[in-house]
């Protein structure tokens, strides 16, 4: 009898079955959810696009007199952050090949190269000559190049958290690495902003200079 009760007070197997199939098909929206917040990160840097472009063609001079934008060391900076999503690709394609080593190699570099440019961003800072306040060019320049130094550090920090999680036994494989799909994922979104900050702030500037 204790048995019977037992047995009609637990879950029948073909529910308990049906219950663990319906758990693990539940969809991994994560990767879907950086989608989403990628895009609204790129509305919000299109809006500083349109202003700085509508800003530009409403001054005479542009940028104004006394303001000059070096191109050699951001171009350094931009050859570093475009290379670096080859680097961060090689680290994806690693881990899926069960590559462990590779991951904490290419992954590594990644880091490096992203400190660099954080680094060559900050000495540029320390030496242009102007200030934020200093006119309404100084002014979208420290905008838009620190709203994207930000981005870069968070993307620094999400490369270095795979570095630290891949420590784990078995926290990645080539049939889970979620994680570093994502960081990839951010980190390119990272540098195809740069460039088009690249091509308007230097390259355009210094070509109506």
């Amino acid at each position: 009898m204790a048995n019977l009760t037992e047995s009609l007070s637990s879950p029948a197997p073909v529910e308990a079955a049906a219950a663990a199939g319906h758990h693990e098909a539940h969809p991994d929206l994560r990767v879907t959810g950086l989608w989403i917040f990628l895009i609204s990160e790129s509305l919000m840097f299109g809006g500083l696009f349109a202003t700085y472009l509508i800003l530009r063609s409403s001054t005479a001079q542009w940028p104004p007199e006394g303001t000059e934008v070096e191109l050699l060391l951001p171009t350094i900076n931009t050859i570093i952050l475009v290379s670096s999503s080859f680097v961060i690709h090689k680290g994806d394609v690693a881990v899926k090949n069960n590559d462990l080593k590779g991951l904490r190699l290419w992954y590594g570099l990644t880091a490096l190269m992203g400190a660099i440019f954080l680094g060559g961003q900050a000495y540029e800072y320390l030496t242009l000559g102007y200030g934020l306040t200093s006119n309404i060019f100084a002014n979208c320049f420290y905008l838009m190049t620190g709203f994207h130094g930000l981005h870069v550090f968070v993307g620094l920090l999400l490369i270095l958290g795979v570095l630290w999680r891949s420590r784990r036994e078995g926290h990645y494989s080539d049939h889970k690495h979620t994680g570093v799909e994502m960081a990839e994922i951010y980190w390119h979104f990272v540098d195809i902003i740069w460039i088009v900050l690249f091509a308007l702030l230097y390259i355009l500037t210094n070509l109506a200079a």
